[in-house]
């Protein structure tokens, strides 16, 4: 007959592995209910097309600075078609990301004199002209085509939000400068300045469907 230690001992050794049995079936379900998440969230990601502006946006008259120290102002755009994307050089992931979507428009209209590139800085404290200029230059920019913008920090907040980006002020999670959503889309701007429509700058498909809508605007005018 067994002692009562040892059956005591036996009792709770059963208890712990149930135990562990438990929370190793609890993490596989979190583990499992996260990876859904991802794939549900990458599926909306993939999902998307071009995205309508909110309201209607027409491009400002501003003042900037490239990255060449050169001044560029809205008149120096006048009567081209704009892609135009939003960067932060501090950023790792996405902007890279949308950096080597642009590299990829640029190459795709590198024949069209009437298609300028505009990377517009949402962080003009530390994205200074030379930052700009060493981030052009990873990503093989070409500087009388692709402007790489900073300046003042009111006017190119300013513009951003007038002229593209909504800003979501009430989000307390948002730390973006100026509170913009949307930063990783990049934008078509027709010649008259008015900007038309949105694609997803993570997305490999974004620089064709960028190219097919200027071809569209082309034939519309």
């Amino acid at each position: 007959m067994p002692s009562e230690p040892d059956s005591q001992n036996s009792s709770g050794q059963r208890k712990d592995e149930k135990l562990f049995l438990v929370i190793v079936v609890a993490l596989a379900i979190v583990a499992g209910v996260g990876s859904w998440f991802a794939a549900a969230a990458f599926a909306r990601h993939d999902q998307l097309h071009g995205i309508l502006p909110d309201r209607e946006r027409t491009l400002d008259n501003f003042s900037l600075t490239d990255e060449n120290g050169r001044t560029v102002t809205r008149a120096d755009l006048k009567g081209k078609i704009l892609v135009v994307s939003f960067v932060f050089t501090g950023c790792a992931l996405t902007c890279p990301e949308v950096t080597r979507r642009m590299a990829e428009i640029q190459q795709l209209t590198a024949t069209s004199g009437d298609v300028k590139l505009v990377s517009l800085t949402v962080d003009p404290r530390s994205d200074t002209p030379s930052v700009l200029a060493k981030w052009g230059e990873r990503f093989g920019a070409n500087t009388n085509r692709w402007y790489f913008l900073t300046g003042n920090k009111t006017v190119l907040l300013g513009l951003i939000a007038d002229s593209f980006l909504a800003q979501a002020n009430s989000d307390p999670f948002n730390s973006m400068t100026g509170n913009f959503t949307g930063t990783e889309r990049i934008a078509v701007v027709d010649k008259n300045g008015k900007t038309q429509i949105y694609f997803d700058g993570l997305r490999a498909e974004t620089p064709a469907a960028v190219v097919k809508e200027i071809e569209k605007m082309r034939t519309a005018l």
